[in-house]
């Protein structure tokens, strides 16, 4: 049988992002870094983020991976990871983030760092991998990592606030109903909300998601 090798490098990726600025914006704003879900764009989530933070400087990340969401129209979905080489994904999440906010050059204490569904786990996780980043994290419509009650992570510094929904068919509630539990076994600041309906991201939750905001960063 002729031998094979497997092999493995790195190669230099382009990523992109964009930014809204409101028209009057404070020294002291808070800033939201939004993370779109599976086979959005960052375009998409800047508008869905701007439903709830319209008053704050919003920037959208886009993640790394295009695909053909459609073969028929070409039209272009983006993805966080695959359940194949995953701690590659997460790294270059991290690795993502971490440029990005540097490149925001904003206080930690004034970054809100906000994901739709599939970056939520992968939040979390950046929350716990460098706990001193950001103030407070929304994951919508998401999970919480596997090992997170077991993998190499720190206590997590930053609030957490989960939001799902009743009719989530992606991340069932008999699932996110235990999710608050899970996510103080590193964070002493969680809250867990609900609210009816299916996997959308919901803009019928601005009034609580403000209430949080006023609480946590105190604008």
């Amino acid at each position: 049988m002729p031998a094979t090798e497997e092999h493995h490098f790195r190669a230099q990726l382009d990523c992109r992002y964009i930014v809204r600025t409101p028209e009057a914006e404070r020294d002291d704003s808070v800033s939201v870094v939004a993370l779109h879900g599976y086979g959005m764009d960052a375009e998409t989530m800047l508008r869905l983020a701007a439903t709830w933070f319209s008053q704050y400087r919003i920037t959208s990340i886009q993640a790394p991976h295009p695909f053909y969401k459609l073969m028929e129209s070409r039209e272009v979905g983006y993805s966080w990871a695959t359940h194949l080489q995953s701690e590659e994904s997460v790294r270059l999440h991290h690795e993502i983030l971490n440029h990005v906010l540097r490149e925001m050059n904003a206080a930690p204490e004034k970054v809100l760092l906000l994901g739709f569904s599939q970056p939520v786990g992968l939040n979390y996780r950046f929350a716990a991998t460098y706990p001193k980043m950001v103030r407070g994290v929304i994951g919508v419509c998401g999970g919480v990592p596997k090992d997170w009650e077991t993998g190499n992570y720190q206590r997590v510094d930053a609030a957490l606030l989960h939001i799902a929904r009743t009719e989530d068919d992606i991340y069932k509630p008999e699932a996110t109903r235990t999710y608050r539990e899970r996510l103080r076994t590193r964070a002493d600041d969680v809250e867990y909300l609900e609210f009816p309906g299916k996997h959308r991201f919901p803009s019928l939750a601005q009034p609580a998601v403000q209430d949080w905001v006023r609480r946590i960063f105190g604008s």
